[in-house]
């Protein structure tokens, strides 16, 4: 949207602006309510990573964690300056969806060499072809079906699964995507309305927040699931009763 007051970054070059006044409180921050709502999520993705490492979790999981916390820091980066394209944020998304389909697929897959190969020159290929020509309504039309092809095997991870506490940590996976994805649509199709109002509901600014509890609830449940995998007796636990996280013991070896 329109700009407040002068941007200290210079002249906005981003062809991707939500529905948020631009520098209305900083000269720093171009959107200030989408910036920092990306905080949590690099706080969660923190948190998860410290966890990984700390019980010794396969590199898949820390290196999950830390691609959750450079996309965060990426989209802040972006919606603070606004002197970056779009596509800056949008091919770290793939990336990340990428890597949550190797964590799904590749414990059943038979010929394991070639999933990293095949989904590395796969994400290689969409960032130099998405770079050059902004793919627009095809990159959501895609993001959506990776996301898709996501939920067969997550369904059968919940079902397969006995512990409650697991299962609840889906539940709410699935219930942050929902409204995450709703605050984002509003944000968009009502962007015209909304600058009428007299408070604005800071629909894409409400995505980011229930993205990165989604992130987490996913990559927690995720954990506890491998755990079973590899008979770690996982178990659901809870800092401060609030903040859920996985934890293990791994059989003593001989």
């Amino acid at each position: 949207m329109d700009e407040g007051i002068s941007s200290f970054w210079g002249p906005v070059t981003s062809t991707t602006d939500c529905c948020e006044k631009n520098f209305l409180h900083s000269s720093y921050i171009a959107e200030f309510y989408n910036t920092i709502s990306n905080i949590p999520g690099i706080l969660f993705a923190l948190i998860g990573l410290i966890c990984s490492l700390r019980q010794c979790f396969e590199k898949r999981f820390w290196v999950l964690h830390l691609s959750n916390m450079i996309l965060a820091i990426g989209s802040m980066l972006f919606h603070a300056t606004l002197r970056v394209q779009q596509q800056g944020d949008e091919i770290p998304m793939v990336w990340e969806m990428l890597l949550y389909m190797y964590i799904l697929y590749s414990p059943h897959w038979h010929y394991r060499r070639t999933m990293p190969i095949f989904l590395f020159l796969y994400g290689a290929l969409f960032a130099v072809v998405h770079s050059v020509v902004h793919l627009g309504f095809g990159f959501k039309l895609h993001y959506l079906i990776l996301c898709l092809l996501c939920i067969p095997r997550m369904y059968k991870y919940y079902i397969h699964t006995e512990d409650s506490s697991a299962k609840r940590l889906a539940r709410l996976y699935v219930a942050s995507l929902f409204i995450g994805s709703f605050c984002w649509l509003f944000d968009r199709i009502f962007c015209k309305d909304i600058s009428t109002w007299l408070i604005n509901p800071q629909g894409h600014a409400l995505w980011h927040l229930f993205m990165g509890f989604n992130t987490y609830f996913a990559n927690t449940f995720l954990m506890f699931c491998r755990a079973q995998q590899r008979e770690w007796a996982p178990k659901i636990v809870y800092y401060l009763r609030i903040l859920p996280y996985v934890k293990i013991e791994k059989p003593k070896v001989q």
